[in-house]
């Protein structure tokens, strides 16, 4: 099977905002490091999202509660020198913007200047409106997120489906009026999720949300089986690489243990 063409341009907000009028599909991936930036991105992948995700997926914690702008930074900083082409969005993580837009603006301003960031992404429809508003006439281009919001985990009771079709569409629209390029929405059924999609007139990313969104996203280490904690019912394996390193290490362990590594090959004489 011959590899699928990459997009013609470097991706840029604008050009990113502009696909949902042709109808194109958008290919987003989550990663929080160099070599996973530098190979989805060289795959083809439009936008490469540096969620707060990072937090259970390479840090360990049970949600992304824990996660720091620091810690977003640096992370940010090493997928940036991966990607040569794809649009690169860091997630603003939880208590660095829901303060006041003024420190939404400070948060999001060090994601871009220290981190070189092209853009953030924040959670929060209706409430957060004006927090959106805010970053963007400061020059930052916002990816607003809707539906299942991480980051409100313990007042949603859970990673639970949000089915509230009347909010989700006042909390969509709220987010295109103050100036988002994209919305992510997360967890909700598949009708909605269209719905939603054809109410407005940026591109929704969709995870957990039906392929009648604009884009879709998952994140590396589910999509490579390298993440095996839990596995969402929205996640599609596509190799197991988590299996395969599993081997490859038990072998290295036996080799050393009986004295085949390092060989002769593998020294300097």
């Amino acid at each position: 099977m011959s590899a699928a063409p990459l997009p013609p341009r470097t991706m840029t907000v604008p050009e990113f905002r502009a696909t949902k009028e042709r109808g194109d599909k958008l290919a987003v991936v989550t990663a929080y490091d160099y070599t996973s930036a530098r190979l989805t991105d060289e795959a083809g992948v439009d936008a490469i999202l540096v969620g707060d995700s990072l937090g259970m997926v390479v840090q360990g914690h049970p949600t992304s509660l824990p996660v720091t702008l620091h810690d977003m930074i640096y992370h940010t900083r090493c997928v940036v020198r991966g990607a040569r082409r794809a649009l690169v969005v860091a997630d603003l993580p939880f208590l660095t913007y829901q303060v006041s837009p003024r420190q939404a603006v400070r948060s999001a301003g060090r994601l871009m200047k220290e981190a070189g960031a092209h853009a953030v992404k924040l959670e929060g429809g209706v409430r957060m409106a004006g927090t959106i508003r805010a970053v963007v006439a400061a020059g930052i281009p916002v990816m607003g997120h809707v539906g299942l919001t991480p980051q409100s985990v313990h007042q949603f009771g859970g990673f639970k489906v949000q089915r509230d079709e009347a909010q989700l569409l006042a909390d969509i629209r709220a987010v295109e009026v103050a100036g988002a390029f994209a919305v992510v929405v997360e967890s909700v059924p598949a009708d909605i999720g269209a719905r939603l999609t054809q109410s407005v007139s940026i591109p929704t990313v969709g995870i957990g949300a039906g392929a009648g969104c604009d884009a879709q996203v998952l994140v590396f280490h589910d999509m490579m089986g390298l993440f095996t904690d839990f596995k969402p019912k929205f996640v599609k394996r596509y190799v197991d690489l988590g299996s395969q390193i599993r081997t490859a290490v038990e072998t290295y362990c036996r080799e050393v243990r009986d004295g085949s590594f390092p060989g002769p090959e593998h020294s300097f004489r």
